[in-house]
């Protein structure tokens, strides 16, 4: 079983009004938020997986349950607060690449101390981390001490998931990454995040740097110019992105980080030592199959992840 720990929230997907009123705008609510789609992605590609976060005891909290529950998201982890849910109001551009405006100050996904985390039994093989829960608090530094605690005894992967709106100071998201990465096995990251974490140096030479501690692999993704792995044991390559006609690229990383997982857990490599024993071509498959499953999300909107029936049998 894998525990992905961060937010849960409903993205308002702006849409076109046919009346052209400058008054009226429509929006479609989706339930989200990066580590709730990546753990209802673990379930629809057939990883069991568990949630852990804050939930609002309001009725868009309520929406939330009933969606890990109808997705079977082990609801174990989940905290109840009486606080408002995170709302993420979103803009999808000409490109497909969305625009976030983030309600957060103060809602349940935030509110995780340490006090509520749970002692981890064997089944859990893996932790996953990600987005704004790594940099609001009291949730950050509740996840810090979690992974600390089980850093080196379990699976860790991390996804930067840079989001400045939830949290602009970009000089704490880099203080916040430069920890977590010393403590991960495994990370995926977006060339628009080292664009903002280090602007005006090479991907390349960030990623090196990372490789220096505990973390065996890297994926980098480039949108549509594919994606490169870079791995501390056989170097780099890059894959071209699958042709696809794009809809909108919103639940894209997410669906490659559960990917990601997926592989290694069919593989029964979704341990500490397993992911240190991957050879080159296991890690050219992994690279591959997180790439076609993200090219589906690609061709459709909103955040709306693959089943494993849908990819190629690997």
């Amino acid at each position: 079983m894998y525990l992905v720990c961060g937010e849960a929230l409903f993205d308002f997907f702006s849409e076109n009004d046919a009346s052209g009123m400058a008054s009226k705008v429509n929006f479609k609510a989706i339930a989200g938020g990066s580590p709730f789609n990546v753990a209802v992605g673990l379930c629809r590609l057939g990883v069991d997986a568990a949630l852990l976060a804050g939930l609002s005891s309001d009725y868009l909290g309520r929406r939330l349950l009933h969606v890990l529950q109808d997705e079977g998201v082990r609801q174990d982890f989940l905290v109840d607060f009486a606080a408002p849910t995170t709302l993420a109001m979103v803009a999808v551009g000409a490109n497909g690449s969305p625009q976030y405006s983030f309600r957060g100050e103060g809602c349940a996904d935030r509110q995780l101390k340490p006090e509520h985390l749970p002692t981890l039994g064997p089944e859990v093989r893996g932790l996953h981390i990600g987005s704004f829960s790594l940099v609001v608090q009291p949730i950050a530094d509740t996840l810090l001490a979690l992974v600390r605690r089980e850093s080196g005894q379990r699976l860790i992967s991390l996804d930067p998931n840079v989001r400045l709106n939830p949290e602009p100071d970009i000089e704490l998201w880099r203080k916040r990454i430069a920890t977590l990465v010393e403590l991960a096995d495994l990370i995926k990251v977006s060339d628009e995040d080292l664009h903002l974490l280090y602007p005006g140096q090479e991907p390349a030479q960030v990623i090196e740097g990372w490789l220096q501690h505990r973390c065996q692999l890297v994926f980098l993704t480039r949108g549509g110019e594919g994606a490169t792995v870079f791995s501390r044991a056989h170097g780099s390559w890059s894959a071209p992105a699958r042709p696809v006609k794009i809809a909108d690229t919103v639940g894209a990383g997410d669906t490659f980080q559960a990917a990601l997982i997926t592989w290694l857990t069919e593989q029964q490599l979704d341990s500490v030592e397993g992911v240190q024993q991957l050879g080159r071509e296991q890690i050219d498959r992994m690279l591959k199959f997180a790439m076609q499953a993200a090219a589906l999300t690609c061709s459709k909107t909103g955040p709306d992840l693959p089943y494993r029936q849908q990819l190629e049998m690997r």
